[in-house]
C-alpha cells in the first residue's frame, strides 16, 4: 500500500528528527493500538496511542500511553497542574486536533497542546505512535517525539 507523508511527518521531516513509517491494512476495521500491534508485528509494550483530555480549566491536553494501558485520570491531571480531566467526547476529535478517530497523532495537531508521554518510554530504544493517518503509525526515539511535541514525561497510565 502507497502512503503518500502525513502532516505529522513533514514536521518531522523540518524538524530533522530521525522516524521509520510503518503502514498495515486496515481493511478488516481492527484499528485498535492492540491490533495495531499484532499488524505491525511489535510487542504491544512500544506501541502507543494519542488521547485527548481536557481539564477544568478548559484547556485540552495530549496524553501519549502505551496501547495496553489505560490512562489514570487522576496522575494524568496532577501532571498537567489540573484539579480534574476527563477524555474529550469521540466526536470531537477532530474539531480538536485535525486528525480522525484512530489516525490521531501526537506530531502536527491544530494547535501544539500540552503533551505528556507516559514515562515508560524513555526506558524504550524507539515508540511507535500513529502516523496522522489510519493504516500508518511511525517509530521512532522517545526523545524525538518530546522535541516534536514539546512535551514531557510523567507516571500517567495504569496497565
Amino acid at each position: 500500500m502507497k502512503q503518500g507523508k502525513t502532516n505529522a511527518m513533514r514536521i518531522l521531516d523540518k524538524e530533522k528528527i530521525a522516524y521509520t513509517m510503518l503502514t498495515y491494512a486496515t481493511d478488516d476495521g481492527k484499528i485498535d493500538g492492540i491490533a495495531v500491534a499484532q499488524k505491525i508485528g511489535r510487542e504491544e509494550s512500544v506501541v502507543y496511542k494519542t488521547l485527548i483530555s481536557q481539564g477544568t480549566s478548559k484547556s485540552y491536553y495530549v496524553f501519549v500511553i502505551p496501547v495496553e494501558a489505560e490512562l489514570d485520570l487522576k496522575k494524568a491531571a496532577k501532571a498537567v497542574g489540573e484539579k480534574k480531566i476527563e477524555m474529550i467526547p469521540v466526536k470531537e476529535i477532530t474539531k480538536v486536533s485535525g486528525y480522525i478517530r484512530g489516525g490521531c497523532s501526537p506530531v502536527g495537531m491544530k494547535k501544539l497542546f500540552p503533551t505528556v508521554i507516559d514515562q515508560r518510554a524513555q526506558s524504550l530504544e524507539t515508540i511507535i505512535v500513529s502516523g496522522g493517518n489510519i493504516g500508518v503509525q511511525i517509530e521512532m526515539a522517545a526523545e524525538g517525539l518530546l522535541q516534536a511535541t514539546k512535551g514531557s514525561l510523567a507516571d500517567v497510565s495504569a496497565i
